[in-house]
């Protein structure tokens, strides 16, 4: 049997990244290397898979857009349609990697392996963490035991589903992790070896469309803290916010005087969903006022994922009960 076809879609990052000396690894220019360039430095793909890339963007992740999710989610599709192409890798900045993962998690409907992979330390630098991250990302990508398990991220030897990861450490190279559940499987000595998979529905299960969609709903993340009186609640609503994604503290919990603002703002129309500014659990049923309220928990997404099935929510639906099934079932 052949070789696997895969993909390689370039949108930036620090794994495509040039610093003014091989042991800087901050303060350099992200998205600097192009695709052709960065495939070229890991020669070892070429005896896993047969590959070949376009750029789609050349960013530092920090400045994602909803409008490069739409553009990534489209290219994927089409892509994946073609039967002589197996699999997808994306190289990507690691800073919005987990929400961009999540997005494409929703919106891609294959079966084919999407996997995201990038780097915490420049091209340049000489311990590169980008060439053996983005050959296991490969190796995932071919094997026949990523089939059916949504958007992946591979990073440091772990693959973590793009529901579940988060970016845990501002410069390890072990910084993406699952807190609650896990990691999917992990890739020892190149070999990928998956241990479980996801429940939630994703991919060719999802609902979710953007086929013709130009433009995501706005939705705005605030984070809870102490002596806070819903000022910036007040403020999203008249800046003319669709939905709210609050990070509450503990169990989402909102304090008194931001609640009568949140309250104040679904009456007006906006979704409300509590997270939490936690690092791992669910947001689960709290005051009953809560649920007078019509405020939605988000079960166990952060609040920047929350924020992403939220505009995705709101491309379909403004009715609050349809909703909360949304976060119940993604």
């Amino acid at each position: 049997m052949g070789k696997k076809n895969i993909y390689i879609l370039a949108t930036g990052g620090t794994i495509a990244g040039r610093a003014a000396s091989e042991t800087a690894t901050t303060g350099y220019q992200a998205g600097a290397i192009g695709v052709a360039e960065l495939l070229a430095a890991v020669p070892e793909l070429k005896a896993f898979a047969n590959v070949r890339g376009e750029q789609i963007a050349a960013i530092d992740s920090k400045d994602m857009t909803s409008a490069i999710w739409l553009q990534l989610a489209k290219r994927c599709e089409e892509i994946l349609s073609q039967d002589d192409i197996d699999g997808i890798v994306i190289t990507h900045g690691t800073d919005t990697m987990e929400e961009t993962g999540y997005f494409l998690n929703l919106t891609v409907h294959s079966d084919k392996p999407v996997v995201l992979t990038g780097a915490m330390r420049p091209a340049t630098a000489v311990s590169a963490d980008g060439p053996m991250n983005l050959l296991q990302a490969v190796r995932v990508a071919v094997a026949d035991d990523a089939q059916g398990k949504g958007v992946l991220i591979v990073m440091n030897g772990t693959i973590v589903s793009a529901r579940e990861a988060v970016k845990t450490h501002t410069t390890s190279l072990d910084t993406f992790k699952s807190p609650e559940i896990g990691d999917l499987g992990t890739v020892q000595d190149g070999e990928p070896v998956f241990y479980r998979q996801p429940l939630r529905r994703h991919t060719r299960e999802s609902q979710f469309d953007v086929k013709g969609v130009q433009e995501l709903p706005r939705v705005s993340i605030l984070y809870a803290h102490a002596d806070d009186d819903g000022f910036l609640v007040r403020a999203t609503a008249e800046g003319g916010a669709k939905g709210i994604i609050y990070a509450g503290m503990g169990n989402g919990s909102i304090p008194e005087r931001v609640e009568q603002e949140l309250a104040q703002a679904v009456k007006q129309g906006i979704i409300v969903v509590r997270s939490t500014r936690s690092s791992a659990g669910r947001v689960t049923r709290a005051e009953a006022s809560y649920e007078e309220h019509g405020f939605i928990g988000s079960d166990m997404l952060n609040p920047q994922k929350a924020r992403v099935l939220l505009q995705l929510a709101l491309l379909q639906t403004t009715d609050k009960e349809e909703i909360c099934n949304i976060y119940h079932i993604y």
